[in-house]
């Protein structure tokens, strides 16, 4: 039976890799079908301690996946369909089988909702991002569209009216759903437009960046294009827990319930962005995943 298994490959399960492989626990990490979160789709990565001239984000990943082989972390491929209790430990069914773990970190991390449309994945995070913390700042002086009506679309936006010079919101109805003093905010600052009743219909570029978008009006379906440098989805995220069922607490959204990493299940912890829903920040993560390996080694010392 493996001490610790970790299942997850993005910042936060590499770095309570690291964190319990220097403990002499030898973790097992079960790398997932995203292996290594969502800095694999992250260009450039200026906001990490330590990297003043920027890191790219597969790069990071990769440096942290080798510190923590370093030390003596295992690494499986594959995607976990399935965790249940067995015994003083857990069981976790993979696609090549079963390990069994006295404790388990899940670190699976979340997937940001997106349009469905094929230009969106080719312009991913070379004019279309999820995440104006990350990636406003390569936006400063330039035009900017957000997609979405809620309080994630009012944050995002505010944020980026900091860098842009102009950010127009394209909402599908024509009322936002986020809550009032956020809307007015929103509705007070004179670089942000609203487009209500519209949809992006297609993400259009010159093959090396964002140029423009196509825009459908919901109410007369009449179609026009909008030049803009980039496109900041905040439609939502779908954290990655549904293979969990009922073994742990979840929220309604389907987050992670945990205090300081502890789920209510003992022996079973939970750290980065299958938690945090407001954050969703790469050393956010590793600071999850760093308290989840303390407090899954006290829990082995103990247990």
């Amino acid at each position: 039976m493996e001490n610790i298994v970790i299942i997850g490959s993005g910042i936060a399960g590499l770095t309570a890799a690291i964190y319990n492989a220097r403990a002499g626990l030898k973790p097992l990490v079960v790398s997932g079908k995203d292996e290594g979160g969502q800095l694999m789709l992250t260009t450039a990565v200026e906001n990490f301690p330590c990297f003043p001239e920027g890191i790219n984000g597969p790069e990071m990943i990769s440096k942290a996946r080798g510190q923590a082989k370093k030390f003596g972390a295992r690494f499986a491929d594959g995607n976990v369909s399935k965790v249940e209790k067995k015994g003083n430990g857990f069981a976790v069914e993979t696609e090549d089988g079963k390990v069994e773990g006295k404790a388990v970190i899940i670190a699976t991390g979340a997937s940001a909702k997106t349009l469905g449309m094929e230009s969106e994945k080719k312009y991913w995070a070379r004019g279309v991002h999820t995440c104006a913390v990350c990636d406003g700042y390569f936006y400063n002086g330039k035009e900017v569209v957000v997609v979405g009506g809620g309080d994630s679309a009012m944050e995002e936006s505010l944020f980026l009216a900091k860098h842009a010079t102009k950010v127009t919101i394209i909402h599908r109805r024509d009322k936002f759903r986020a809550s009032k003093i956020m809307q007015d905010r929103v509705k007070a600052n004179t670089k942000i437009k609203i487009l209500w009743n519209s949809t992006v219909e297609d993400v259009l570029g010159d093959g090396k960046k964002v140029t423009s978008v196509k825009i459908k009006n919901v109410k007369n379906n009449g179609s026009s294009k909008m030049k803009t440098d980039a496109v900041f989805l905040a439609i939502g995220h779908i954290p990655n827990t549904k293979f969990l069922g009922n073994l742990v607490e979840l929220d309604k959204q389907g987050f992670i319930k945990a205090t300081n990493t502890h789920t209510n299940v003992p022996g079973i912890f939970a750290a980065g962005d299958c938690v945090d829903k407001i954050y969703r920040q790469a050393v956010m993560a590793a600071g999850d995943g760093c308290r989840a390996a303390i407090e899954a080694e006290k829990y082995l010392e103990t247990s």
